[in-house]
């Protein structure tokens, strides 16, 4: 597509009444040519042409007051100092070139710097031996902190860099080298993905607690592949914690099984038989369940080999009873009914007799994605889209003040909006669809402490795109699940504003001073709600 040609610059003196006519002419019609590219680039699924807005960088700030110089400051003054709460490891007094005679010395001016040492460190432990009298020997032992042939700082190092900076195992190789470390391949990756099996347990732990103490969990998915193939990570958490797992499916058996954190029974329990009732279960498999006498199986062989023996073999009858014995043990193990999921409208998330909110963010996409074709196609969508913003920031007051008054009034911009009939076919359908979720995306309504969005999800979860990005896919069976124990670790230490850095030293030096994340996590939760 050719460029579209540039202005010449007149000068005012040459800038007649006709000319700024035309140039207004010239310029309005580039104006409409590249709206019309637009329209076309997103007709092809392409982007428009981005909006860049100039730099206010050059302009004068407006109310503020000018600051004095840093020397200008009076000793005492309220600004706090940067460098007064570091430790000084190394003081070296300097003093001037030439001193004149008769000078007095009057001690010094601090100045630090900030520096890191990166350099070998190698210790050779003499363990002491000694023979007993009955010819048997006995020697010293190795302090907890080292890890084979390397030191604590060096492993937690070796995990930080790979696990929190993405460093890829080549990379981390040659940087070890050149710092002087004597290191292969082998044994980077076996520091990588070997011996964590504290790590796993604390995760699943993560998972476990955050269950029992939130009000509600936002969930997300994306693709993770392994081993040469497709596969998913599903990511679980809130402003609490965060927690990942790679696998095969992304089915809603999948989403339930996670959810039992780490349970591996199914139970035939009412609800269970409910939920497959109201999932259209016919009444052949439903009758045989409802009569079965056995209503708990232990593991999934014992589950699937039962149907087997009732004669229940269809795929979609066998997907519908599995998911209502695993909602049955969800249930019987202690899992909040009151629970609320709130994801971004995947089928897998909306669990029937679990209740489930929508993200205000996704559901106006549905929105935004509509190409207008006429003004009033244009002018009826840009009304829309501004009403549906100015209900969302009216819901977000609401949730520091939910009045019963103001919950009426919104349902009923909520009905009007949505119920709304444009001269926009495509939009009144887009209308009506998402006026089917209407229970789901106000259930802030009654739960104000729950979320507008996903975007916490969204957020966590790029980690897995990041990294997809960079290694592509993991290989083994062991680094796949050391991928999602590290990547939920150092998450939830953010969220709870613990350094990673410091959490890995602690684990793996067995100092274990930082208490367990789980704890820390039921701490915070006794503050808010989540």
């Amino acid at each position: 597509m050719a460029k579209t040609p540039r202005l010449p610059d007149i000068p005012a003196a040459e800038r007649t009444p006709v000319v700024i006519q035309l140039l207004e002419t010239v310029h309005y019609q580039m104006e409409m040519i590249q709206g019309l590219r637009d329209e076309i680039a997103v007709l092809k699924g392409n982007k428009p042409k981005p909006n860049i807005k100039p730099g206010k960088m050059d302009k004068e700030s407006k109310g503020k007051k000018e600051q004095k110089p840093e020397e200008d400051k009076r000793p005492g003054s309220s600004k706090k100092n940067k460098t007064a709460q570091l430790t000084i490891h190394e003081k070296v007094a300097v003093a001037p070139e030439n001193i004149p005679e008769g000078s007095k010395f009057k001690g010094y001016k601090d100045y630090t710097v900030q520096g890191l040492i990166i350099e070998p460190h190698n210790i050779c432990y003499l363990l002491e031996r000694w023979e007993t009298p009955d010819g048997s020997y006995v020697e010293g032992k190795l302090p907890p902190s080292v890890c084979g042939h390397f030191t604590s700082t060096l492993t937690s190092h070796i995990l930080y860099q790979y696990y929190q900076c993405h460093v890829t195992q080549p990379l981390l190789l040659e940087q070890l080298q050149e710092i002087g470390i004597e290191i292969s391949s082998g044994q980077i990756n076996k520091i990588l993905v070997e011996g964590h099996d504290s790590f796993h347990e604390e995760k699943d732990d993560i998972l476990a607690a955050g269950l029992e103490i939130s009000s509600y969990i936002n969930v997300d998915d994306t693709g993770a592949r392994h081993d040469g193939e497709n596969g998913v990570c599903t990511h679980i958490g809130n402003e609490l914690f965060a927690w990942f797992k790679s696998t095969e499916s992304k089915s809603r058996i999948n989403f339930l099984s996670l959810l039992r954190a780490g349970q591996k029974d199914y139970h035939l329990v009412p609800e269970a038989l409910e939920y497959m009732k109201i999932q259209k279960l016919p009444n052949t498999p439903l009758l045989l369940l409802e009569k079965d006498e056995n209503k708990i199986f232990t593991n999934k062989e014992e589950w699937e080999n039962h149907l087997q023996g009732l004669g229940i073999t269809q795929k979609r009858h066998i997907q519908t009873a599995t998911e209502g014995a695993l909602l049955g043990s969800l249930l019987e193990h202690g899992f909040n009914p009151n629970m609320v999921i709130m994801s971004d409208d995947a089928g897998q998330f909306a669990i029937t007799l679990l209740l489930h909110a929508l993200c205000w963010i996704h559901a106006e996409r549905t929105i935004r994605k509509i190409v207008s074709f006429t003004d009033d196609q244009r002018s009826a969508l840009e009304t829309i889209r501004d009403r549906i913003w100015k209900l969302y920031a009216d819901l977000k007051l609401y949730k520091e003040n939910p009045v019963l008054e103001i919950k009426i009034e919104l349902e009923s911009r909520f009905d009007e909006i949505f119920q709304e009939e444009t001269c926009f076919v495509t939009l009144n359908l887009a209308l009506k669809r998402l006026y089917n979720n209407k229970s789901e995306l106000l259930l802030v309504l009654d739960r104000p402490e729950i979320p507008l969005h996903n975007n916490g999800s969204e957020t966590d979860i790029r980690e897995y795109v990041k990294r997809r990005k960079i290694s592509g896919s993991t290989r083994s069976s062991p680094g796949r699940k050391c991928r999602d124990t590290f990547t939920s670790l150092k998450k939830t230490c953010r969220k709870l504003k613990v350094s990673f850095w410091k959490f890995l030293n602690d684990r793996v030096g067995g100092i274990n001073s930082i208490p367990q994340l789980e704890y820390l996590m039921r701490e915070k939760s006794l503050s808010s709600t989540y």
